[in-house]
Formats: structure tokens, sequence, C-alpha cells
């Protein structure tokens, strides 16, 4: 009988966390909406580097089509090398990280906070430094997470901003699909994407393309196989890649499209079937013909959550092609869990 891994584990997880974090933080996220809804911040800044900052970019496109409140990322280094504090009063400040402990991140979030910004963290850690430094802590309650490789923290994080984003702009339609989550995430790990494993055979390097949203699903993908599998993935917006990237999509290169059910839908399509036309062996989250082969998806029913189910079948997808090319994804070489930049 074959062990399962850490993240595979971890994946399988995912549905219940989401469900017993949104059980678990409704006080808090009540109080952080109201403070926002008394604050009308004119600006909404995050602060987060890896996988939290793939999670603060899809908030900053939840926010921003929500809400039409401009969100910007903050680079961590203004406060911590540079020593800059930022003018952000009438702002607020979403500071994501799932340790709680990397000196830059903190320095940020206090910096925010003494500069008028109130101040949010997204945390797994409830009593770290960043919790401490901020005025509302919403703590992702996902339990222990031993694999290196962030799948369960990463998916609550967004389900945290997109739960506080509902009770903020008090949308119906949005709070019930943040309610209906945990279902549809179970949908989503169920979703077979083992077609693609065999399919990569011999490929050291591929494109991964989004828009909205999914741009930061695909930037999380990218990620992930570079962490565990060691192919050279660049994550691109379906809208960039006829910018140049397009030049090294020769005849078999691999490309996965990543498309919601969202206004952004036909652009990824089209654009996966398009270099599937030149040549590419490109693969897509998608129903609209074309070329590209279809991978099966989760739908949520709104398109605001709708990108995130793919990432939930694509971490059980990524697993099982780590172990498929003789690696062991909990244990990527050179890497560890806790990552403390300054």
């Amino acid at each position: 009988m074959t062990t399962q891994t850490h993240m595979r584990q971890e994946i399988d997880q995912i549905p219940q966390v989401v469900a017993g974090f949104l059980d678990a933080s409704t006080p808090t996220l009540d109080a952080a909406a109201a403070r926002l809804r008394d604050l009308d911040p004119a600006l909404l800044v995050t602060v987060a580097r890896g996988s939290s900052d793939h999670a603060a970019t899809y908030l900053k496109y939840a926010f921003e089509l929500t809400l039409g409140l401009p969100v910007a990322s903050v680079g961590p280094s203004v406060a911590s090398i540079y020593g800059k504090d930022l003018r952000l009063d009438r702002a607020a400040a979403i500071a994501i990280s799932q340790s709680g402990k990397s000196p830059d991140i903190v320095g940020m979030a206090q910096s925010a906070k003494r500069n008028g910004a109130t101040t949010i963290a997204i945390t797994n850690t409830a009593g770290s430094p960043l919790a401490e430094a901020s005025d509302f802590t919403i703590d992702l309650h996902a339990g222990l997470e031993k694999s290196v490789a962030a799948t369960k923290t990463f998916v609550t994080s967004v389900v945290a901003g997109l739960a506080l984003l509902a009770r903020w702009s008090e949308d119906a339609d949005l709070t019930r699909a943040v309610a209906a989550l945990p279902e549809s995430l179970s949908r989503a790990v169920a979703c077979d994407w083992s077609e693609m494993v065999g399919a990569l055979d011999g490929h050291s390097a591929l494109y991964v393309l989004g828009r909205g949203p999914g741009f930061a699903i695909a930037n999380e993908a990218a990620l992930k196989f570079k962490e565990t599998c060691n192919i050279q993935a660049e994550s691109y917006s379906a809208a960039e890649v006829m910018h140049g990237p397009v030049a090294i999509v020769t005849p078999g290169y691999p490309v996965l499209g990543l498309a919601a059910r969202d206004a952004a839908e036909s652009s990824v399509a089209d654009m996966a079937h398009k270099l599937a036309g030149q040549g590419a062996k490109a693969f897509l989250t998608s129903d609209l013909p074309g070329a590209a082969k279809p991978l099966p998806f989760a739908a949520t029913g709104h398109s605001i959550t709708d990108p995130l189910a793919l990432i939930v079948s694509f971490y059980g997808f990524v697993e099982a092609l780590s172990r498929h090319r003789g690696l062991n994804p909990d244990v990527p070489p050179a890497l560890k869990k806790v990552t403390e930049t300054v």
C-alpha cells in the first residue's frame, strides 16, 4: 500500500479546512468588515511574498471588481531595506503570511499601521509577530501544514479575503458563493487531470495562462511546477503572451490555460486554442470548443470564486506529476517551510 504524501493529505483536507474557517471566523470577519465600511478607504494595499502574494493578487482583482476600490501591492523592502514609510491615511492594508514571522512582512505591516492604515493580518499563526502588529487578525484555523508547498493555507488565505469582501460589500450573491465553497472545492478535489501527467514527459518548461483572478491562480500554479516538479513554468496573462513570449512556443511546447467562468474565459480559451493550432500541447479548463484539450473543472456559480476551484484541482495534478517524475513533493530541494526575509 502506497503511503500518501503530506501534500496529498493536505489537498484532501481543503474543503474541511475551509468549512472550519468559515465557522470559526465570523466574529473577526464581521468586526473587520464593519471597520472597513466605517473607514471607506480610498486605497487598499497588500503585503505578502510567495504563495501568499499570489493570494493577494487574487484578492486585488476580487476587491477591484466588486468594490471598484484600487488595490496596490507594496514591496516589503520599502520599509525593511529602504527604511521608507508610506503615507497611508485613508487606506487599509492586508498582510498575508502563513507563519506571520517574516521580518519584512511584519515591518511593512508595522509601518502601515504607524502611518495611518487600518491593518488586517491573514495568517495561520494567531500569536505571531504579524498578528501583534495588526488591528485585526484573521486566523486561518488550517492546522499544521507539513508539506513545504503550501496548499490548504493558500486556498484558505484567499477564502479569508473573499469572506471579508463579502461582508464589507454586503453582496448577497458573493456571500452565498463563499458559504458554498466547501462543497464546490470538494468537487474540485475530485477533478481528474491525470491525462496531463504523461503528456509532460520529456518537458522541463511550460506556460500557464490566466486573466483576472485566474492570473493569480496561474502564478500559483507556475510556482508549484517549479517547487515540486523542477519544471521551469512561467505564468502569463492570456493578453500578454503574444507580446514576445509566444516566440518560444514551438511544436509540442506545453501550455496550461486556466480559464474560469467569468468575463475572461473566452480570452484565455481563445489563446489556448490559438497556441494549440500552432502546434503547442495545450490543455484548457473550459468547454469552449477549439484545438486545446479540455480538462474537467468544478464551477462554483460565481465569477469571483470560480478561479479558486481551479487551483484545488491543479494541486492534485501537480502532486501526482511530482511523484511520476520520481520526486518527493513534500521536501523540495533547497526550500524550507518558513521563509524569513528582510
